[in-house]
């Protein structure tokens, strides 16, 4: 059935060669172990509990980020590393799994890229049969003989030379992007290769579906409540239309459905947790979705500044993230712009005022 799709190895020389790089290899070695690897969580993902991959990693386990650790974020984490630690392609790597980055061992060759990954997004949803997902980001590694260090991969979202994610759903997906625009990749299982099935990818500028998590609207800022609730105003509101509310608690499967319909994404800034600017992680979340986001013709913003253009000050830092279709990306950029200069003071909602259908109280 996919003979006559190109398969992503053809696709990755083809690619080089026709923007004229030069083509050494090394970064389609190093995006074949990586996608090597999804191929292995994408197995264990399937299997699941046939292979006791479900449930926690172990009691009381948290990771890092202080969330609960399950059995196949461990998996997916391992996997990542055993196959992409040796390839000879790359000086580090860092996960959110892991405390602090891992230099490549003195044993296998240093390469010339850095690669930061979320093993398994979406893991809440892993118990429940849903969709999850793995996500990487490509650096270039800075031309130093010394060891590999933390400043190293503390560059800004616009110096990535690859990204992309993985969606372990009915169908195993890769997304990925080199500059280049974005392409989708189908997980040919009978022959074990992914083939490309969504050629250059593209985000309708317009849209009338949004995902936000709606149990948080006590803490979200004015901006953001008035987006909301002029969505949900709908035909009788100021947008004279109706939305559609959706909310997987997946931001790669939230993603892909954008680039394939459109919508917009929202973890924005909220008071939920004091001293905390954002939820998702800027190195290995934000900032290659954001990248996927922008090829493919929409939006990345944190609400005040595009996303690529933070520079990371941790490897852990935290950020809003606010993606998707331009011009209701653009809509939301604009009344966090009217909240700051003080002209949204006559925007009120019934929706979230006190004692309110949102208000919590």
């Amino acid at each position: 059935m996919s003979g006559h799709l190109k398969t992503l190895t053809r696709y990755l020389i083809e690619t080089r060669r026709e923007h004229g790089e030069q083509a050494t290899g090394d970064l389609n070695g190093l995006i074949n172990a990586v996608t090597t690897a999804m191929k292995i969580i994408a197995n264990q993902v399937n299997k699941g509990a046939l292979v006791g991959a479900l449930g926690n990693h172990a009691e009381n386990a948290i990771n890092v980020q202080g969330e609960v650790q399950k059995k196949l974020d461990v998996i997916s984490n391992d996997a990542m590393i055993s196959e992409t630690e040796w390839v000879g392609h790359l000086a580090g790597l860092a996960s959110e799994e892991m405390d602090d980055f891992m230099p490549i061992p003195s044993k296998y060759k240093r390469g010339k890229y850095l690669l930061v990954f979320d093993p398994l997004d979406g893991s809440s949803n892993i118990d429940v049969n849903l969709t999850v997902g793995s996500i990487f980001s490509v650096l270039h590694a800075p031309e130093h003989k010394g060891p590999t260090t933390l400043q190293d991969f503390l560059q800004p979202g616009t110096e990535q030379v690859c990204a992309g994610f993985a969606l372990y759903g009915p169908a195993t997906m890769l997304v990925m992007t080199s500059g280049h625009g974005v392409d989708g990749f189908t997980l040919d299982r009978d022959i074990g290769a992914f083939m490309l099935t969504h050629p250059q990818m593209k985000i309708p500028e317009d849209t009338r579906e949004f995902a936000i998590n709606a149990s948080n609207s006590r803490f979200w800022e004015p901006p953001i409540s008035r987006y909301v609730a002029e969505c949900l105003q709908g035909t009788h509101g100021p947008r004279g239309q109706d939305f559609n509310m959706r909310w997987i608690a997946s931001m790669v499967a939230e993603t892909f459905r954008i680039l394939t319909r459109g919508g917009v994404f929202m973890y924005p800034t909220d008071s939920k947790a004091p001293g905390s600017s954002g939820r998702l992680r800027l190195m290995y979340e934000a900032n290659p979705i954001a990248f996927i986001i922008e090829q493919a013709g929409g939006k990345a913003t944190t609400g005040r500044n595009r996303i690529m253009e933070v520079q990371p000050e941790s490897l852990h830092q935290r950020i809003p993230l606010i993606l998707g279709s331009k011009n209701e990306v653009e809509r939301i950029e604009r009344y966090h712009q009217e909240h700051a200069q003080g002209l949204d003071r006559e925007f009120s909602s019934p929706l979230f005022n006190v004692r309110s259908l949102f208000s919590g109280e």
